[in-house]
């Protein structure tokens, strides 16, 4: 597989953010509350790929907040400065809540073992043994990503539908010039933490067989269909 640096950040068309927008988002900030995004407490970077293309591989900045102990939600950028692109996001679920879902389902989640075992999912400026210890939980979890903005192929707005993403379950899928570059930036060691993280185990049943797209490639694509009228609604108040 060749290996090319997918991931870019593309400049965003349209005017600068002037003054008084400026003026008037932090009068607004000094009143509104903004709960959901201050469950926020965490920043893991990792990579995903095009569910139908694994040659489409990209950098991705998770901030993620807890809804409960078995389930987290993130906010994916594609990188962790102001001017970062919101590009998708993902929910990430206990082993035991992946198993009550459909079969239909399962093939849009993905596994984290090869990603936390071979040390790419980490969290920037965090100690590793301190990160460690909820990596530990992440090993046994399942993910479903869902992308907006293909920023690989230097999209400057979010075009196209919907692509469901991937995370990498084995050596050799993922371009090593994607985790060096990484490496550099954050001055971290994939195989120092692949080393460290030995010991760590994955879903206690096991890798389910329809998860990781069973295996197969997934595209999203569009279907016209007939529209509702909204005459057909129930009508609750006369």
């Amino acid at each position: 597989m060749e290996e090319v640096n997918r991931s870019t950040h593309p400049e965003v068309p349209g005017e600068p953010t002037q003054t008084g927008t400026s003026i008037l988002e932090k009068a607004t900030a000094t009143i509104q509350g903004f709960h959901p995004i201050n469950k926020i407490h965490q920043h893991l970077c990792a990579f995903h790929f095009y569910a139908d293309d694994m040659t489409r591989q990209v950098e991705a900045h998770h901030y993620c907040g807890h809804q409960n102990e078995e389930m987290r939600q993130c906010l994916i950028y594609d990188s962790p400065e102001s001017d970062a692109r919101l590009i998708g996001v993902e929910y990430i679920i206990s082993e035991g809540l992946f198993m009550t879902l459909p079969d239909e389902e399962k093939p849009l989640w993905h596994t984290h073992l090869y990603e936390v075992k071979g040390g790419v999912l980490f969290m920037p400026g965090v100690p590793g043994p301190v990160q460690r210890k909820d990596l530990e939980k992440i090993c046994k979890t399942y993910g479903k990503t869902i992308h907006f903005w293909q920023v690989d192929r230097a999209d400057p707005l979010p075009l196209g539908l919907p692509q469901i993403m991937m995370a990498f379950t084995r050596e050799g899928q993922l371009y090593e010039n994607l985790t060096q570059d990484v490496e550099k930036r954050y001055g971290v060691s994939y195989h120092n933490e692949r080393e460290n993280r030995a010991y760590m185990e994955g879903p206690a049943h096991g890798i389910h067989p329809l998860a990781n797209a069973a295996g197969k490639g997934l595209k999203t694509v569009l279907k016209e269909t007939d529209c509702k009228p909204a005459d057909t609604v129930p009508r609750v108040f006369v």
